[in-house]
């Protein structure tokens, strides 16, 4: 009797996951359809582009600086036993552009933006604020879900891009400025070494990829989640863990793909 309940709670759980995952695809096809309004009025986007992307500068920008400093820092100290200290601009630019730097800032930008947004729209939802728009014949996808979703999409690489500007100044400071590595042989490998396509579009790519797929779940677990305050609380749970697994398996795929004939 255990096995058959265990067996039909598993059943359960893989049935209720394989409906959310149609419900949130059906979910972001909706969104694509109606953003032709907001992308008219592009005035809605950049408001949220604002609360999605310039309120999350400080901790983008505090973290690429640390993250960089360490990379330097541990960098130095393993090309140091090897004798090629003047590859330290390479290892943290090849690090920083093509798996720190997206990764990163995805994941910052889940925790704070991601969050953000599923609980203020599952707020939107237990004050009836959605059902008013409804009743009143205003789609709520196309005024409240996709000027959020085009912001995230558009801050996501302009974030990242600033994590790994700011995490290579960071292994400068520490590499050249505090330790004492050649400033020239610095800069000059880090430029020979790191390609405009293979490395810079890759990371771009990655970054437009969890930018969509975080603000997607963040939507999806606000405009989902029961009209209660544990509710709410549940929805920006799942969104912060959900978007953390999602960034990492796809960091997998796409470096699998990216990379696979390097």
């Amino acid at each position: 009797m255990a096995v058959v309940k265990t067996i039909s709670a598993i059943g359960h759980r893989i049935v209720d996951t394989v409906w959310r995952i149609g419900v949130a695809a059906r979910f972001f096809f909706l969104t694509l359809l109606y953003s032709g309004n907001c992308l008219r009025r592009f005035h809605l986007v950049i408001k949220e582009l604002f609360s999605t992307g310039v309120m999350s500068l400080i901790i983008i920008i505090v973290a690429g600086l640390f993250v960089g400093m360490v990379l330097g820092l541990q960098g130095y100290e393993t090309l140091k036993r090897y004798g090629s200290e003047s590859a330290l601009g390479v290892m943290v630019a090849l690090g920083l552009v093509r798996e720190l730097g997206p990764v990163m800032a995805a994941l910052l930008f889940a925790s704070r933006a991601g969050s953000a947004m599923t609980a203020e729209i599952g707020l939107m939802k237990a004050t009836e604020q959605i059902s008013a728009m409804e009743m009143m014949a205003v789609n709520p996808i196309a005024r409240i879900v996709a000027p959020r979703f085009w912001a995230g999409v558009i801050s996501m690489p302009l974030l990242a891009a600033l994590f790994s500007a700011v995490g290579i100044f960071g292994g400068y400071l520490v590499g050249v400025v505090q330790i004492g590595v050649d400033e020239g042989s610095f800069w000059s490998q880090m430029q020979a070494a790191v390609d405009f396509r293979e490395d810079i579009m890759n990371g771009i790519i990655k970054s437009v990829v969890f930018g969509t797929v975080v603000t997607v779940i963040a939507l999806f677990e606000g405009f989902d989640a029961p009209p209660t305050a544990e509710g709410v609380s549940g929805a920006t749970t799942r969104t912060v863990v959900t978007s953390s697994l999602a960034i990492l398996m796809l960091d997998f795929v796409l470096t699998a793909i990216m990379f696979r004939g390097a």
